[in-house]
């Protein structure tokens, strides 16, 4: 009885009732007016054919427009509402234009270091060309001088984290899509107390949405009264809205400047496996060390004034010298993503790595949900002689996504791609890894919302021992797993076969 009271009280309901009481009262709306049914009906369906020609020239995904246009021409009352609702770009014109007047600040700061590039050149041009992009397109600097760490489990990472937050003595920033109170953040949250007495500045931001379930509405006051500064991002309102397709899905902390954590793990039990809901949890990070530390921090800077403009002294948080770290060979350029400008940077740099594959490619992701532009590189690239592997979980943590992640399977393994499957529980981690040199891991999965709708963060690698680290856990891993062939995929039940189809012209608006 105290779960459902729980339940019933919740902002999430009653957010979730306010809204259904908007459709009730826009279908109310359209039935009371059911003697101009042929009229509204005409009328919408000129509106539609409009909409769908405004869609389709639109600097946007095909399959995204497809989607829209499918559903708008079939039932053109419903698809026109939801698209004016929830589909037109103009809605969060001025959210776009305040993310990109703080890009804008930033810009100066984002400076590489002159003969970075030139060494790049002559070690490797296809990286020299994919490190090009990420600094002239995203304005990401790459790094060497600086050292990496990759973390194939939450628990080693968990264990670093809290070790790195009780060194800090100046600044901690803190930003995640979940936080969910437990072991891992009660831990966490007592060492950012202690902190913040000592005099360390303390920030933390999360994801609304993310958290919804997990944390009361008024935490960043509470939190506030502890002594760290806590933001929402895009906090959710009980108003139908397009802005509600942008999350902020990153999770990545930076301490003093010099130590930052990038990966796929957010701040609850399950990512540690304190608590298991879907078998045993893998996870991945990466821990840098050095200058490269600086593209998180601008991250993090440039989101926090998004939402509230406080801070104008960027290089405050700038680290000037960089004594202390070891330093190993190799280049880190840590990127982030947004989906408030045309440009899909972490599609792109999958897309890269997947076209400079040489010998093998070995990709971990928790969705697989691809377009017809990664499915084309994917197939290429196996059919090219390339060793592609691809691993996923064996046990789902959302059953209809699972479906149509097995759903791509066939057409991958026709083409030559190898497909694994974690048999003891759920894959989390989102990381490629190729020929013994390069590497990206962060928090971007394999599917729409993250390549296209998301705020997310990663890093690129090259020849770093996180590299070699990542390349030897997935070998590992697959001893774990198992190897999906053509006769799995012709079993899968007929029911699902045919859902699956269904919901595949959608799924760009999930």
């Amino acid at each position: 009885m105290r779960r459902i009271l729980t339940f019933l009280t919740s902002r999430m309901v009653w957010v979730a009732m306010v809204i259904i009481l908007q459709v009730a009262w826009i279908v109310a709306s359209v039935l009371l007016l059911g003697k101009y049914y042929w009229t509204i009906t005409v009328l919408l369906s000129l509106i539609g054919l409009l909409l769908v020609i405004h869609i389709v020239r639109q600097w946007n995904n095909p399959a995204y427009k497809l989607a829209w246009s499918i559903l708008i021409l079939s039932v053109p009352i419903v698809g026109t509402i939801l698209y004016l609702l929830f589909g037109r770009a103009n809605v969060i014109v001025a959210h776009r234009k305040r993310h990109q007047r703080i890009d804008e600040e930033l810009y100066p700061y984002m400076v590489q270091r002159e003969g970075i590039d030139q060494e790049l050149k002559a070690a490797d041009p296809a990286m020299a060309k994919q490190s090009r992009y990420l600094y002239e397109t995203a304005h990401f600097p790459a790094y060497r001088n600086g050292s990496t760490h990759y973390f194939s489990g939450g628990e080693e990472y968990f264990e670093e984290l809290c070790k790195a937050l009780k060194e800090a003595e100046q600044f901690i920033f803190l930003e995640y899509f979940i936080i969910e109170q437990g072991y891992m953040w009660k831990t966490i949250l007592k060492i950012l107390e202690e902190k913040a007495k000592e005099g360390v500045e303390v920030r933390l931001l999360y994801d609304d949405v993310g958290c919804i379930w997990l944390l009361p509405r008024n935490y960043p006051r509470i939190l506030e009264k502890k002594g760290i500064h806590c933001r929402t991002f895009n906090p959710f309102r009980p108003v139908m809205s397009a802005i509600f397709n942008n999350r902020d899905h990153r999770k990545m902390a930076v301490i003093d400047g010099r130590v930052s954590f990038c990966g796929g793990l957010n701040l609850a039990d399950e990512y540690i496996n304190k608590v298991e809901r879907f078998g045993h949890w893998k996870d991945g990070g990466i821990l840098v060390k050095g200058e490269a530390v600086w593209n998180y921090t601008s991250m993090f800077l440039g989101m926090w004034n998004s939402i509230k403009h406080t801070d104008f002294d960027y290089e405050a948080y700038r680290v000037k010298e960089h004594m202390g770290e070891s330093a190993e060979k190799g280049y880190v350029q840590p990127y982030g993503d947004s989906p408030l400008d045309h440009e899909c940077t972490g599609e792109n740099v999958y897309l890269n790595i997947i076209h400079n594959a040489r010998k093998y490619l070995y990709i971990y992701t928790p969705y697989l949900i691809i377009d017809h532009e990664m499915m084309v590189a994917l197939t290429l690239a196996a059919k090219s002689g390339v060793d592609v592997r691809i691993m996923t979980p064996h046990i789902p943590d959302k059953k209809l996504i699972f479906m149509l992640t097995r759903s791509y399977y066939a057409q991958l393994i026709n083409a030559g791609v190898r497909i694994f499957e974690y048999l003891p529980g759920f894959l989390h981690t989102k990381a490629f890894v190729a020929d013994d040199a390069l590497a990206a891991i962060g928090s971007i999965n394999l599917d729409f919302r993250s390549l296209y709708l998301h705020f997310e963060c990663g890093a690129l690698l090259y020849k770093t021992e996180a590299v070699n680290e990542l390349k030897r856990d997935f070998e590992s891993t697959m001893e774990e797993s198992m190897e999906i062939t053509m006769d799995f995929c012709r079993r899968r039940p007929l029911y699902e076969q045919l859902l699956v189809s269904a919901m595949s012209l959608f799924t760009p608006l999930f």
